[in-house]
């Protein structure tokens, strides 16, 4: 029979144990052993039952186990010490207390999804890992972030597989009471809520969950209210999920309800009120026209307004490609915003103008989120130096005029929260070395560039660690892979081949991510024979642990799972290579340390950093990967292997993939496998465990999110809050209007001459040069522009590369036409072909760079033909 009605009930906690809710409550358990280990000894089967989720494992606990620990003294002297060391962690100083620069006094970080843990499954990929991440590094260092992001109650759908290997979803339905987190209340104890306003008359209300994550609150918007219609209690029914109006209330009220939940936190609570909002990804781009929205209640016209919330606003782009980005049809954004919905005070065409793809190739009747975020954020970034490049090409429209490596997006290269990902035997190993605390600080905040502690470790510890590790993913894996063949309709009669199913001996090799093409999950299978020679080798055998979703809508991503399935299931190689569904946290916290190969051959550059790697390296396991990402920039031959690429623009698909497939099997048969079977005179693989020794010391402080999150304070959460404060009301209005007089002006702004002293085509290294430049303002002053000789080594086609650019200074007062005459020295410090040319900025103390206004000025084709080119 079904229930009518569902309830949670909550244990009752004697008194002695009442810190256990506490404990249970607070997300740091997810990266605290200690923590872990006393949930652990409250019930050790239902602690595994439970999923290792200290919320369901108290609301499971027989009331006599409860009694029975409330007068064991031994425990509650546990329980006292762990509670005592969260106290300590909430409370204490940190690195982020110990600067001396005046950083900002909050952080707010939006993201449409946070892994966390496998206990909160509000995450679908990397994105939301990396911004639990985010999150729990920010806490280990004491940064005073708020987290905000919508509680989907189906959460990221579940996997399984059908009998002939085709991806099944299931949605099951959470409920906020049984999960680690609490209901933000009013002072009268009625639930916290925002409220947009919809076309119709209608309106969109959410209640705020509140996670927390060590120090760090995080705000979750729930629409599954009583108050709201059935459509709008929908909104926040599933990642991902819904057409094109679905997406656009959730991410409405991601931005916009997000900001309202924010305000209504601080003021609930006292939390400083964040100087600084981080938008991770477009998804949350709204959140910048609530706040422009806020400062126009207070006087501020919409242009100043603008200007107030770009200085104080980050934005982070996770996509290489143009597809990753959500696009609106305008119509349908003009529908939402407005007199009759949301933002009544704020003009249509204002709000569209934001999201306007205008540049060549670009769409106008579409509304690019991520074209919007950049333009309300004066720093944004991409996620590793590739992607920054790569982000750089792709939104170069935006700064026409300027070259790619000159448009105003950097980069900080993401990394992992250590504490989360790496195995507990790695981190006794460690801790075995240098002392549990100082192995806790290494891992957490990230301030060294090595870790020569791993040096002392012995040969004999290394690999048998690494073998323990991959034992226990053979016992794992096994353990899944019945599960998954249940779910397939097999029964236990015929798994007894599951049994024999990896070998703790044996090169084993991960894979596991989603499932988009560019991923390239079946590359392996491109020459099945030669794949399985290599599974099946006498000698040198490997096996490989493959995992990842496909989307639900991707039939394409589900055909590739299916194909891999297959190939698996064969009798001959099932022992040697599995796939297994409803990859999570749970499942890639054995995968990673378990594995002695991580592999990742994406179509290269369209990995815009990919972290699974990273993890796995913290544990010991060696990257075998396509020169991508991350990998691109830490990629030493110490450190693993890189599969060479045919990414040329003429190369067949075909074609190219047949080429890297055969590079990937050529490392593993000729380079890989020997490396790790070969022993030396002591019995073990002295190759492999310096490798393994080498990506620990070198590699592993590198890929820290304690590092990643230093980087933001450092290089953009800190100079955002300086803007932000320089930013007041007069100032954002002074600098509005500035911007609209340069703007105006800037048509008549030219380079009209450019003569220097010297006019022979070479010179020699050393010369410095004297340039003189007479230039139109076009009405402007000085003081609005900067004038700059840009001198480099020129290609073949006369483009300045490795350019550097020098100020130039203006000379006495304009001519009768009104022109200006600069000069400045021009240093020859480089050999080879040399160049220069003459151009004109924007100017103003309140530029992040001089690129932000998309405004340049250069030569005409007369002029430069004057001015000659050095050293050719």
């Amino acid at each position: 029979m079904k229930a009518i009605r569902r309830f949670t009930v909550r244990p009752v906690l004697p008194e002695p144990l009442r810190p256990l809710s506490d404990l249970a409550r607070n997300l740091r358990w997810s990266w605290h052993a200690g923590t872990r280990d006393l949930f652990r000894s409250v019930d050790p089967g239902r602690w595994a039952a439970a999923g290792r989720d200290p919320v369901r494992l108290l609301g499971s606990v027989a009331a006599g186990r409860l009694t029975e620990l409330a007068g064991d003294r031994d425990f509650l002297d546990r329980l006292d010490a762990v509670a005592g060391d969260l106290d300590a962690y909430m409370t204490g100083d940190r690195w982020y207390q110990a600067q001396t620069d005046r950083l900002p006094a909050a952080v707010a970080y939006f993201s449409p999804e946070f892994g966390i843990t496998a206990a909160l499954p509000q995450y679908s990929g990397g994105l939301g890992i990396l911004a639990g991440d985010h999150l729990k590094a920010a806490s280990d260092l004491g940064v005073p972030l708020i987290g905000v992001g919508l509680l989907y109650r189906h959460g990221y759908f579940r996997q399984s597989l059908s009998r002939d290997g085709w991806q099944q979803e299931h949605y099951p339905v959470l409920d906020p009471h049984e999960l680690p987190l609490d209901q933000l209340e009013e002072p009268d104890g009625t639930p916290a809520q925002v409220t947009l306003a919809l076309p119709g008359d209608r309106s969109l209300r959410a209640r705020i969950w509140l996670a927390q994550v060590g120090r760090v609150p995080l705000l979750l918007l729930d629409s599954d209210v009583e108050e709201n219609d059935l459509g709008e209690r929908g909104v926040t029914d599933r990642l991902y999920g819904g057409g094109s109006e679905h997406r656009l209330l959730q991410e409405m009220l991601l931005g916009i309800g997000g900001v309202r939940a924010v305000r209504t936190y601080c003021g609930l609570t006292g939390h400083a009120a964040p100087e600084v909002f981080h938008t991770n990804e477009g998804h949350a781009g709204f959140l910048g026209l609530e706040r422009i929205a806020e400062l126009r209640a207070e006087g501020l016209d919409f242009d100043a307004a603008l200007e107030a919330v770009r200085a104080g606003t980050v934005f982070t782009t996770h996509t290489p490609v143009p597809a990753g980005i959500d696009r609106f049809d305008r119509e349908l954004v003009a529908r939402h915003f407005g007199p009759h919905a949301e933002l009544p005070n704020m003009e249509v065409d204002r709000i569209l103008r934001l999201g306007t793809e205008s540049y060549p190739g670009g769409e106008p009747g579409l509304f690019n989120m991520a074209v919007m975020g950049l333009r309300l954020a004066q720093r944004a970034n991409g996620v590793s130096l590739l992607h920054g490049d790569v982000s750089r090409e792709m939104f170069a429209g935006l700064w026409p005029g300027f070259d790619p490596e000159e448009v105003p997006i950097t980069s900080v290269t993401n990394g992992v929260h250590a504490p989360t990902w790496v195995a507990p035997e790695v981190f006794r190993l460690g801790a075995r070395q240098i002392g549990a605390q100082r192995a806790e600080e290494a891992l957490s905040v990230g301030d060294s560039d090595r870790w020569d502690s791993v040096a002392d470790i012995a040969d004999q510890d290394i690999w048998e660690l690494r073998r323990s590790l991959r034992e226990q993913l053979v016992l794992e894996v096994r353990e899944r892979l019945r599960a998954s063949w249940r779910q397939r309709g097999a029964g236990t009669a015929e798994l007894g081949w599951i049994d024999g199913v990896l070998d703790p001996d044996v090169l084993t090799i991960g894979f596991a991510r989603r499932v988009p093409s560019y991923k390239r999950l079946t590359l392996m299978l491109r020459d099945r024979d030669r794949l399985t020679d290599l599974l099946l080798h006498p000698e040198r055998p490997v096996q490989i642990v493959v995992a990842g979703k496909a989307h639900p809508a991707d039939d394409g991503g589900k055909r590739l799972i299916q194909e891999l399935v297959r190939f698996a299931d064969d009798p001959r190689v099932r022992h040697r290579i599995v796939f297994l569904p409803d990859y999570g946290m749970a499942m890639a916290q054995k995968l990673y340390p378990g594995c002695d190969i991580w592999l990742n051959n994406p179509l290269r550059p369209l990995e815009a950093c990919g972290t699974s790697g990273m993890k796995a390296a913290l544990n010991g396991c060696l990257n075998l990967s396509v020169l991508d990402g991350w990998w691109n920039e830490w990629f030493q031959p110490d450190f693993g292997w890189a599969i060479p690429t045919a990414d040329g623009v003429g190369t067949d698909p075909d074609r190219r993939d047949d080429i890297e497939a055969a590079a990937l099997y050529d490392l593993l048969e000729q380079r890989i496998t020997p490396c790790f079977y070969e022993r030396g005179r002591g019995g073990l693989p002295d190759r492999w465990i310096e490798m393994v020794r080498r990506t620990l010391s070198l590699l592993g402080p590198k890929v820290l999110a304690g590092r990643m999150v230093r980087e933001y304070v450092e290089r953009l959460y800190a100079p955002a809050a300086h803007a932000h404060r320089a930013m007041d009301p007069d100032s954002a209005r002074a600098l509005a209007g500035w911007k609209a007089r340069v703007r105006a002006a800037w048509h008549g702004v030219t380079v009209d001459h450019v003569e220097t002293s010297v006019t022979a085509a070479t010179a020699e290294l050393g010369t410095t040069l004297a340039l003189r430049v007479r230039v139109g303002l076009g009405g402007l002053k000085p003081e609005d522009v900067e004038v700059q000789a840009v001198s480099g080594r020129v290609d073949e086609e006369d483009r300045i590369t490795d350019a550097a650019a020098v100020p130039l200074k203006p000379v006495g007062a304009p001519d009768p036409e009104g022109r200006w005459v600069y000069e400045g020295p021009l240093a020859l410090d480089r050999t080879g072909p040399f160049g220069y040319t003459v151009r004109i900025l924007p100017g103003h103390r309140l530029l992040a760079s001089g690129a932000e206004l998309g405004l340049v000025a250069v030569p005409s084709e007369d002029v430069a033909e004057g001015a000659g080119l050095l050293m050719r």
